[in-house]
């Protein structure tokens, strides 16, 4: 779900600066190079408080073993082109506030990490690396270095030989950003020469010709629906500031856990759904994929509660009309909007390629808004996609991301990091779930000669409990849930819940005749 409403918000940089060369406490093994400085920008700040110390994690599945010698002279030649991956994070001594991306020399084998594996001792690979991931999410990125690093996995998973996990610190990039730029170092597999496809929603035609009638009724409906998303964001902010003051979501087994049992560690699973299967009950219904998504996501959460609820009392069933669910459950997801008007891709290419200053459609530029999702069971499943259409919908009238955005820019600026921090922790700690929902490439690609079988982004370190990211790839969705064990403890069951929701949602399509001449 990407808008193009904060054209014109760029950020500014300032102009080149000398660097003040003088050794960073912590950084001596790093050589400062004579180069210009960049402050940190006000949203990648708020990702240095310590209480929101969140990580991106991007794992790629690769349909061979990866070799690190040549993975680490081909990354010298893509990633290591961008600044902020030969960057360090300088904080000044006397002001605190003070945050610049200032860049060094880099050693890239202390950013490689190969994983030593005896796989005659595994007994499940996959759990291995799930495992592997898990530990990483206990650890923050070392803050006398580039803030990234990457664990290069050979072991045979159920659907690939090995796995490559990419890990970034939120405040080089957000996910969008640092997905954008890993499809940039990528290429078809088909054509070593060509980038990725990435597929964009199509603009509608203009009619030329039109009657001044026509024409002075576009205008009237264009000026209804202007007055309309202010009407929309002005209670969307209402219902945001007293989120941040006390409005919180039902205590529900999924809700974060309380301040005192706090860990950033998460639970990473993901599970590979049909993306054809998305697109049949697309096409069968008038909607958009993002609608069948976040409609077997609200799906799959209510019948895992509903199977949650039951444990230790008596199963009431799991119809509309007899289940375990409590009445009135308020449970909203911080739905993550990209605000920018270009992935960046070809940028970032012809930046790595030819060494071009140009930072279009990079840095943390995104805003979200508060998604209400309707926790039910439902006899018709494609009352799902229907109530997950109304509410995108909706959602879509409203400037609500980018106020969220512009807002916390507002807040540092006047009062400081700190205070933005503070709200932002309050709108993710009394909402439930973070969601997003990323498109991806069309056709197979190879990252530094290793062809892709799928890959996925997360994170670590956010308040919630639950984050669920949802990526396209070839004819692939992944779904990628983060947890806290805490809260979720079995989160194989909640991905088999996501599953089988879409099952039926297709099943009800097929049953009820609303896509013709299937087989």
């Amino acid at each position: 779900m990407e808008s193009d409403m904060a054209e014109g918000l760029r950020r500014r940089l300032s102009g080149p600066k000398p660097i003040d060369t003088k050794r960073k406490e912590g950084i001596e093994e790093y050589d400062m190079v004579t180069v210009e400085e960049e402050p940190l920008s006000p949203m990648a700040r708020i990702f240095h408080d310590s209480r929101f110390d969140v990580h991106c994690i991007a794992f790629m599945a690769c349909k061979t073993q990866i070799s690190p010698q040549p993975f680490k002279d081909k990354l010298v030649h893509t990633l290591l082109k961008h600044p902020r991956f030969t960057s360090l994070m300088v904080v000044d001594k006397e002001n605190i506030a003070d945050m610049k991306w200032v860049q060094t020399k880099i050693d890239i084998d202390q950013h490689i990490i190969v994983a030593e594996v005896d796989e005659s001792q595994l007994e499940s690979p996959d759990k291995f690396v799930e495992n592997y991931i898990y530990k990483l999410t206990k650890t923050s990125l070392d803050r006398t270095k580039p803030l990234w690093d990457f664990h290069i996995i050979n072991v045979k998973t159920r659907n690939a030989e090995s796995v490559a996990v990419l890990r970034v610190h939120h405040s080089l990039g957000d996910g969008i950003s640092l997905i954008s730029l890993l499809l940039a170092c990528t290429r078809q597999t088909a054509d070593e020469l060509k980038l990725p496809t990435i597929p964009t929603k199509k603009r509608r035609p203009t009619r030329s010709g039109n009657s001044t009638k026509e024409g002075s009724w576009r205008f009237f409906g264009a000026f209804w629906l202007f007055i309309r998303m202010l009407m929309n964001t002005a209670a969307d902010v209402f219902m945001f500031i007293i989120t941040v003051a006390f409005f919180k979501d039902t205590k529900t087994p999924i809700s974060a856990v309380t301040d005192s049992e706090f860990t950033k560690a998460r639970r990473i699973v993901h599970r590979i759904i049909s993306l054809d299967d998305l697109k049949f009950v697309k096409n069968a219904m008038n909607v958009t994929i993002n609608d069948v998504a976040v409609g077997l996501t609200q799906a799959g959460l209510s019948k895992y509660l509903n199977r949650i609820y039951a444990v230790g009392g008596k199963d009431k069933g799991a119809t509309e009309r007899n289940n375990n669910l409590p009445k009135g459950i308020r449970l909203r997801t911080c739905l993550i909007f990209n605000l920018r008007s270009s992935a960046g891709i070809e940028d970032l290419a012809d930046m790595m390629e030819n060494g071009s200053k140009g930072k279009r459609g990079w840095g943390n530029w995104f805003g979200y808004a508060l998604l209400p999702f309707k926790i039910a069971l439902r006899d018709n499943p494609l009352d799902y996609v229907k109530e997950a259409k109304a509410t995108i919908d909706r959602k879509k009238q409203s400037f609500e991301a980018l106020f969220t955005l512009t807002m916390a820019q507002i807040l540092i600026k006047l009062f400081g990091v700190k205070v933005a921090t503070d709200v932002t922790l309050r709108v993710l700690s009394n909402s439930t779930i973070c969601f997003t929902n990323l498109v991806g490439p069309q056709e197979e690609i190879g990252f530094c000669g290793n062809p892709i079988t799928y890959f996925a982004p997360s994170a670590y370190g956010q308040p919630s409990a639950l984050m669920i990211n949802i990526q396209s790839y070839i004819d692939k969705i992944i779904i990628v849930a983060s947890v806290d064990e805490h809260a979720i403890p079995d989160p194989q069951l909640l991905l088999d819940d996501f599953e089988d929701s879409l099952n039926l949602i297709k099943n009800a399509v097929i049953e009820r005749g609303l896509v013709k001449n299937f087989k």
